[in-house]
């Protein structure tokens, strides 16, 4: 047999010989006869996507109203997805204003302060998940500023994976001295 024949052979009884290998199940333990043969088992519970939050596309309109008067509009709906199947899956969502909502120039009577643009987030319109979810302003009595950070909504209890949804309200008490035009702002949540 050529020495090329020989190594073709070689090659593939190695080949062979791995294959056979690789495909033999691994030992189990041994045991005496009426006792348990125990094998540990294990597998991986991934969360992809962690914790987020979803706010509506603006610019959102809240609606109109004259100086000295009150503007109150829905912001629409803003979601909090918590995917990270944790054994204690609480977090707090928050809300703050960027900076005052101006008009044309920017001026003292072309801004209202953020003292001035009040939240209340109310009862979620959906929850999904174990645990106790609680809104940041039950109701329109208990609105808060945007001139600071305030806590939207929160989930206190609970596991695994949940979701919130609500639909907060906007109130703007426009100050006796703002001018007309279209007041633009920010309002950012976030979520931790």
């Amino acid at each position: 047999m050529s020495a090329s024949r020989r190594g073709v052979v070689v090659s593939g009884v190695a080949s062979l010989v791995a294959a056979v290998v690789t495909v033999l199940p691994a030992e189990a333990g041994t045991c005496n006869s009426s006792t348990p043969c125990s094998t540990t088992v294990t597998f991986t519970v991934t969360a992809p996507n962690g914790l987020t939050i979803s706010v509506p596309d603006g610019p959102v309109s809240v609606g109109s109203g004259v100086p000295g008067g009150q503007i109150s509009g829905h912001l629409g709906a803003v979601e909090v997805s918590d995917q990270r199947a944790a054994l204690t899956a609480t977090w707090t969502a928050s809300v703050i204003a960027a900076a005052g909502f101006k008009t044309g120039g920017g001026t003292a009577a072309e801004t209202v302060p953020t003292t001035a643009v009040l939240y209340w987030s109310g009862a979620a319109t959906s929850t999904t998940g174990l645990g106790t979810f609680v809104p940041g302003q039950a109701d329109a009595a208990a609105a808060q500023s945007l001139d600071v950070s305030r806590t939207a909504f929160s989930k206190t209890t609970g596991s695994g994976v949940n979701t919130a949804i609500w639909n907060p309200t906007v109130v703007v008490n426009v100050p006796a001295a703002a001018v007309a035009g279209v007041y633009t702002g920010t309002i950012n949540h976030s979520v931790a």
